[in-house]
C-alpha cells in the first residue's frame, strides 16, 4: 500500500445487483500449497460488468501462480442477483489452477 488509496477513483452502480465468489487452494484454510500455476482464460478481460480480485497471488519467473489460501474474488454485476450470480460463476470457471475451489451456493439463500 503506498497511500494513494484516497486518490483512486471508483464507481457506485445504484440499482444494480453484485454476487463475489472467492476461488481459495484447496486445504484452505488450513494447509494449503503455494507457488501452483494459474491460468486466466483471455476471455475473462473481456466479460461483462465482471472484476477479478488478486489476493493470494505472486509473479515468479513471469508466470501467475498462488501465493495464499483465498487466490482470487470474483465480483460480477447484473441488473437482478440470478444474472451477477451467473456472471461471476462463468468466470471463475476461466480461472485455473490445481486443488482450486470455491462454494457453489454463493446468493442462492437470497434467491
Amino acid at each position: 500500500f503506498d497511500g494513494s488509496l484516497p486518490e483512486v477513483p471508483f464507481e457506485m452502480h445504484s440499482g444494480k445487483s453484485a454476487a463475489t465468489v472467492v476461488i481459495a487452494s484447496g486445504g484452505y484454510p488450513d494447509h494449503y500449497e503455494t507457488g501452483l500455476p494459474v491460468t486466466v482464460g483471455d476471455e475473462v478481460a473481456s466479460m461483462p460488468e465482471c472484476m477479478v480480485y488478486h489476493a493470494g497471488t505472486s509473479l515468479v519467473d513471469g508466470r501467475l501462480v498462488t501465493a495464499g489460501g483465498r487466490v482470487f474474488s470474483v465480483t460480477a454485476l447484473g441488473e437482478t442477483l440470478p444474472e451477477s450470480i451467473e456472471r461471476a460463476y462463468r468466470a471463475v470457471g476461466k480461472i485455473v489452477f490445481e486443488g482450486a475451489y470455491c462454494r457453489k451456493d454463493i446468493g442462492a439463500k437470497a434467491l
